[in-house]
């Protein structure tokens, strides 16, 4: 099987590479953009066969230069949620996705490809259905509107199509995302630099540290992509997170806990936590008032109703798994 990874040294692509390579396709066709020279850290270790930078791999792809292509991962992205860039945002979220859309259908390559929660934006239902879906920023936008031309051209589709509504997501090789790496990766170096993780005081009627993500860890994600891939006849829009909404508390509490279970201490409860000064809540930011959610939980009957029974982890296991793999690359 040969497919192709576009986004291959961002995090899910870099770990979806691997999930690739582990059950033995290693004809894989990676596309990125390596401007950021440091990002090469998420394709090595990685067996693939050809490599292209994203302003390549579109054009060449259309024209059908890459000879026979399964599958297409389609994981390239602008992720950045607060890029204000609209025309940016539209360019290469949605122009060059329906522009890979179809080229696949007329080449018969099936698609694989990320969209996020960020649809849903303030909305306190998180289903697959338009009424649900309210955008908070360009970001958010973008994924939607090829979202609603993916709906539009299922019925007619002539292989597979699946859309993965990408909810919190945490793991490894998200080094390079600054800003946009995950709250456990934060909480982790702020751990190790400060001694203590700050999260986000009271806000939104909800306590100190007690605002609710549905936190998804990335083994997770790639496990659903695979899955798929085994099931050509699934297509569709599909939530992926682990349908349970955690409070940031309980991934502070995880990073803590996991750090003092690697020095062989006992965990702690979240009360003895910020009594030792271990968590340090601030006051919320004004730039996000207006712009934040909350609380989040995919509601997964979509992705269960295709016969996807993949059990998720929760916070406290991936979390520790994380850590385990932080301390291990150092």
């Amino acid at each position: 099987m040969r497919v192709v990874v576009t986004g291959a040294a961002g995090m899910i692509g870099a770990n979806l590479l691997r999930g690739l390579n582990a059950i033995g396709i290693d004809d894989i066709v990676a596309v990125d953009d390596l401007s950021d020279g440091q990002k090469f850290a998420n394709l090595a270790g990685a067996s693939i066969s050809d490599y292209f930078d994203r302003r390549d791999f579109y054009p060449r792809f259309e024209r059908g230069e890459l000879g026979r292509v399964d599958a297409v991962f389609h994981e390239g992205a602008c992720s950045d949620t607060m890029e204000h860039d609209g025309r940016l945002m539209l360019d290469l979220n949605y122009r060059c996705s329906k522009t890979l859309l179809d080229a696949c259908q007329a080449r018969n390559v099936r698609l694989l490809y990320a969209s996020s929660a960020a649809v849903y934006g303030g909305a306190s239902t998180f289903r697959e259905e338009p009424a649900f879906e309210r955008p908070l920023n360009v970001y958010g936008y973008s994924k939607l509107l090829f979202d609603n031309v993916v709906r539009r051209m299922l019925a007619t589709a002539t292989v597979q199509v699946a859309g993965f509504r990408y909810f919190n997501v945490y793991g490894p090789h998200e080094q390079h995302k600054g800003r946009m790496a995950s709250v456990a990766f934060h909480h982790f170096n702020q751990l190790r630099s400060e001694g203590r993780v700050k999260l986000f005081g009271p806000y939104g009627g909800y306590g100190a540290g007690e605002q609710a993500r549905d936190f998804v860890y990335v083994d997770d994600v790639v496990a659903v992509n695979l899955w798929f891939l085994d099931h050509p006849e699934a297509s569709g829009i599909f939530n992926l997170g682990s349908g349970r909404a955690q409070p940031f508390n309980d991934v502070a509490a995880a990073v803590v806990n996991a750090e003092r279970a690697a020095r062989g201490e006992a965990p702690m409860s979240l009360a003895g936590i910020v009594a030792a000064g271990q968590i340090e809540y601030i006051d919320f930011p004004a730039a996000l008032v207006g712009k934040y959610q909350c609380f989040t939980e995919a509601d997964l009957g979509a992705l269960r109703g295709v016969g996807c029974g993949h059990a998720f982890a929760d916070v406290a296991s991936g979390v520790g798994r994380y850590a385990a793999a932080l301390r291990a690359s150092g």
